[in-house]
């Protein structure tokens, strides 16, 4: 095992995070048909989704459903956003916790005080990050190479109380599908499910397709 004291935990963080998967600036929205699963109920659509990430759904009336396809593509499409390492970690320092078989766990001080990560293999497999008064805990299973950078496509997250520290969510597994679509190697989420416990401690599942997908011009 490398010896501790030459980990470099923000080279390593900044290499990992420099191989996540990102689209070109001129990304210029897309579109397609959305379908939705849940509770042997199928719910089917079509979106827009503009260069400024709101979606925009049509053909379904009950607007949860709306709101929980629209929150989808929203939140895939923030993390698609390039943004400079310098630009958000610069005011960070990046700590060792340890070194195990599931990659160089570390925290941060700084800025993001009291934030975690994990990388193995040039990839952020863990998350644990105060996001507006929650900590959002996400590990990661399996991440796609498209060859221009990594996706997560097999993970689960869980809210987190940040004074109790005990959970204060269901913890949600997700599985991606992607699919590159135009000439410019744009990977669009094409399902995603979501399995969970529900309040009787049942499995339940939520599926989102997307087909027909197309970009804006």
């Amino acid at each position: 095992m490398e010896n501790l004291r030459e980990i470099n935990c923000k080279e390593i963080f900044r290499k990992a995070y420099e191989k996540r998967y990102t689209w070109k600036n001129e990304f210029n929205g897309y579109k397609g048909k959305c379908i939705f699963f849940v509770k042997n109920n199928t719910y089917e659509g079509e979106f827009l989704l503009g260069k400024d990430f709101k979606p925009n759904i049509k053909k379904i009336e009950d607007e949860n459903i709306v709101k929980s396809i629209a929150s989808q593509l929203f939140e895939v499409c923030i993390h698609r956003v390039k943004r400079e390492f310098k630009s958000v970690h610069s005011e960070n320092n990046f700590n060792l916790l340890k070194n195990s078989e599931n990659g160089i766990e570390m925290s941060v001080t700084g800025k993001n005080q009291g934030d975690k990560y994990r990388v193995q293999n040039d990839c952020i497999n863990m998350v644990y990050r105060k996001i507006h008064g929650t900590i959002i805990e996400i590990f990661v299973e399996e991440f796609l190479n498209t060859g221009m950078g990594f996706l997560s496509k097999k993970y689960s997250s869980q809210s987190i109380d940040p004074d109790t520290l005990k959970s204060k969510s269901q913890k949600l597994e997700y599985k991606d599908e992607f699919i590159n679509i135009g000439e410019e190697d744009f990977w669009i989420l094409s399902s995603r499910t979501i399995k969970y416990l529900n309040q009787n401690q049942e499995d339940e599942t939520q599926k989102f397709v997307f087909e027909d997908l197309s970009l804006l011009k």
